[in-house]
């Protein structure tokens, strides 16, 4: 596909939106684990260990360490593309598992919450729904409507900077919350919020696509 489509006037963003500028502030780091050896891959399935042992201590009513647990995925996924992009050895699969792992871990979470008693099933269903959804939107605007730009192995489109509330702010909500002993007002914060950009992102791509397709 060619001739991809170009995206301007985003109204809102996000903290996606500065992800480029914030990853060189942890160049150190990821140079750190680059010299050790540790490939994306691996420092992906880290970040995903993580991510189950915080979904479990959820499920266990361990708050405080939850919250840990899931600061440690994340920083872990964000140290992943650093490495990949010091070491030169981005992929396609890489992306992809990345983006995957990411959805797995958001999901694990948002379960073992669920399971716990510490926020409504319902709404931690909702929640649940919105961030998937407010993800899903993007591969389908890429195979529908086209668009082929990369940097560092992933898809780079302006669609990161669409939407108030993203996968971003969905951890730092849990994280600070869960630490305030207010799982339950972090997870109805996160199912308003994640359903409320995936409309967002509706609404831009009904303004700027619309009639537009691949060429």
């Amino acid at each position: 596909m060619g001739g991809a489509p170009s995206f301007h006037g985003i109204s809102m963003v996000n903290i996606t939106k500065y992800r480029d500028r914030l990853i060189h502030c942890i160049d150190p780091v990821a140079r750190l684990f680059a010299k050790i050896g540790l490939t994306p891959n691996q420092l992906t399935f880290i970040s995903l260990m993580f991510g189950i042992t915080s979904a479990l201590l959820y499920v266990l009513q361990h708050t405080y360490l939850a919250a840990g647990m899931l600061l440690l995925s994340g920083l872990f996924d964000f140290i992943d593309g650093g490495v990949a992009r010091i070491n030169g050895k981005t992929s396609a699969f890489g992306a992809a598992i990345d983006w995957i792992i990411d959805k797995y871990v958001d999901c694990l979470v948002l379960i073992g919450i669920a399971f716990s008693g510490l926020a409504d099933p319902r709404i931690a269903a909702i929640a649940i729904f919105g961030s998937m959804i407010n993800t899903f939107i993007k591969p389908v605007t890429y195979a529908e409507m086209g668009f082929e730009k990369k940097e560092n192995g992933k898809i780079k489109d302006p669609l990161e900077g669409v939407g108030i509330f993203g996968r971003p702010e969905t951890a730092i909500t849990l994280i600070v919350l869960s630490l305030l002993n207010q799982v339950y007002w972090a997870v109805v914060i996160i199912a308003i919020m994640t359903n409320f950009s995936a409309i967002e992102r509706v609404v831009y791509l009904y303004r700027h696509m619309r009639g537009r397709g691949k060429t």
